[in-house]
């Protein structure tokens, strides 16, 4: 057992970490499917209000976490724990964990207590049109959850320790126990007409006990993680220390930034619990479907590109920065095109495969919401042009007027009387533009030669290949028709994967064709497989 956690925890090299955080994350998208198939199938196609009232239960414990407890960790506790592991200095950095550890259990325990007590009348205030049931389940998950947000507070602090020293497996497989437990009490906890009166009588409301279990595990995973640190825990917290007090004042912008996201998921639910039974959980459905290409193609790339930009304005080349960045912005508005191609043309096929019964609301939200993605993966790049001049102030007023436009925008359009819950998305995808051409204003406004001719004309002929990309899905999607009796993973995999493989052969081929030099790699990928000597003995 000794030898396997010693070989977990060993220090792992930079490309060794990140792959291995990008093939668990991806499992974790897969989890997170499955999870919420399993959520659609045994309770949302059964009772639409029980998902809501899942969906709504979470928004509390999780607006308290990233305001409080996320935003901590993300405004430079690490670095502070690097430096004095620089120095040899253990004790600091034990001193410094312990330090944070301990004020944010207490104020976390202090929420926990507030949750718990006060769940009903916060429910009820936020979402007056849940139902009693609806209401009284939602009260129950709360607070079965209501520790969470401790519990994720001390697997986030203790993770961070890990990373600083360089490992990251069990940083990396914690959060899959959260999922994976959530995913076995919605199969214990069923609602389906053949489990009732069985262990499925508490219903919905077992997932909260599936959630809290999780958490549990999370963090039992993540103290694997310390074995072998010599970790150190004192009951004491060290205010005079000068990094402490840093990180102090480092944590209300971020704070602000991580609160008002939870805001705007607030007001949107709220927003969409007054449409009935059942929008909260389409929507929220929806925004998992649209998350996962942002964080594959956005946020990834994003962050990959972050450290080249930086290093160029750190041997003073604004001109390479600027070329750099231009490069990195081509491609990923080359490789978005055709994703969002392909989610908009397949979004009834993805909603049913993945969400059973109830995929013709979610696939018209989810619909609207494509617009959103571009954007917002167009924003990861963006964002970062202001971060790598160490400029965190332009994007965090442009994020909080675009969510207050959001919740503007929100009010108005989901209106039954209006577009009813299709106008969230409407919403997020005017507001996604509204950043987007915000952030160019500014950037264009500071550099009047940041977007010259060359990178107007390549976009210009990338939206071009993207018209043949458009025609290639519109003829496979005549081809492989939605029916009616489509269903099951092997016919609606069929069709999706024909549809998709098609549209990105187009899309590389014709962008071969004219000469984008962001197919060249592809291109060249390709021919070395396709082509690869055969060594015949």
């Amino acid at each position: 057992m000794n030898r396997v956690l010693n070989r977990a925890n060993k220090r792992v090299s930079l490309g060794g970490a990140a792959a291995l955080l990008i093939v668990v994350a991806l499992f974790g998208q897969l989890l997170g499917f499955f999870r919420n198939r399993l959520v659609s199938t045994n309770f949302t196609v059964v009772d639409p209000g029980s998902s809501d009232a899942f969906f709504a239960a979470f928004l509390i414990p999780d607006f308290f976490f990233y305001t409080i407890a996320a935003g901590a960790l993300g405004v430079a506790f690490m670095p502070f724990l690097s430096d004095h592991l620089a120095r040899g200095d253990r004790k600091g950095v034990w001193e410094l964990v312990t330090s944070l550890l301990n004020m944010l259990a207490i104020v976390m325990l202090v929420v926990g207590v507030i949750i718990f007590l006060f769940a009903e009348p916060i429910m009820s205030t936020l979402f007056p049109r849940l139902s009693g049931e609806h209401l009284h389940q939602a009260v129950m998950i709360m607070r079965f959850i209501a520790f969470n947000p401790l519990l994720f507070t001390l697997s986030g602090v203790l993770t961070s320790v890990q990373q600083t020293f360089g490992r990251f497996f069990f940083f990396a497989i914690a959060p899959l126990f959260y999922n994976l437990s959530i995913m076995i009490s919605a199969l214990i906890f069923s609602i389906a007409p053949h489990r009732v009166g069985g262990p499925g009588h508490l219903g919905i409301t077992g997932l909260g006990i599936g959630a809290l279990i999780g958490a549990i595990f999370q963090l039992l995973i993540s103290c694997l993680g310390l074995v072998g640190l010599k970790f150190h825990w004192r009951p004491r917290i060290l205010w005079r220390s000068r990094d402490f007090h840093t990180i102090l004042r480092q944590l209300p912008p971020r704070s602000i930034d991580q609160g008002i996201d939870q805001i705007n998921s607030i007001v949107e639910t709220n927003r969409a619990s007054l449409l009935g039974a059942g929008p909260i959980s389409y929507y929220n459905y929806a925004l998992i479907l649209h998350n996962v290409p942002i964080m594959l193609f956005g946020t990834s790339i994003a962050t990959a590109a972050f450290p080249r930009l930086t290093a160029r304005l750190s041997q003073n080349r604004p001109d390479l920065f600027r070329k750099d960045f231009l490069s990195i912005l081509r491609t990923m508005i080359w490789i978005s095109l055709p994703v969002i191609v392909i989610c908009f043309f397949c979004r009834a096929y993805l909603a049913r495969l993945l969400f059973g019964k109830v995929a013709q609301p979610i696939a018209l939200i989810f619909g609207y919401l494509t617009a959103a993605i571009f954007f917002r993966i167009i924003y990861s790049i963006m964002s970062r042009y202001f971060y790598a001049q160490k400029d965190t102030k332009t994007p965090l007023l442009v994020s909080i007027f675009a969510i207050a436009l959001n919740i503007f925008l929100a009010v108005n359009l989901a209106k039954p009387q209006a577009y009813g819950i299709a106008g969230l998305a409407m919403a997020q995808s005017f507001v996604a533009a509204s950043e987007v051409a915000i952030l160019l204003t500014v950037m264009l406004f500071r550099d009047h030669r940041l977007l010259n001719m060359a990178f107007w004309g390549g976009v210009a002929r990338i939206l071009s290949v993207t018209g043949f990309s458009v025609l290639a899905a519109f003829v496979m999607l005549s081809i492989f028709p939605l029916r009616v009796a489509d269903v099951g993973f092997l016919i609606l995999g069929a069709k999706l994967g024909s549809i998709t493989l098609v549209t990105l052969l187009v899309h590389v081929a014709v962008s071969s064709l004219f000469e984008l030099e962001e197919a060249a790699p592809i291109v060249a990928k390709i021919k070395q497989i396709v082509l690869w000597p055969v060594k015949i003995e």
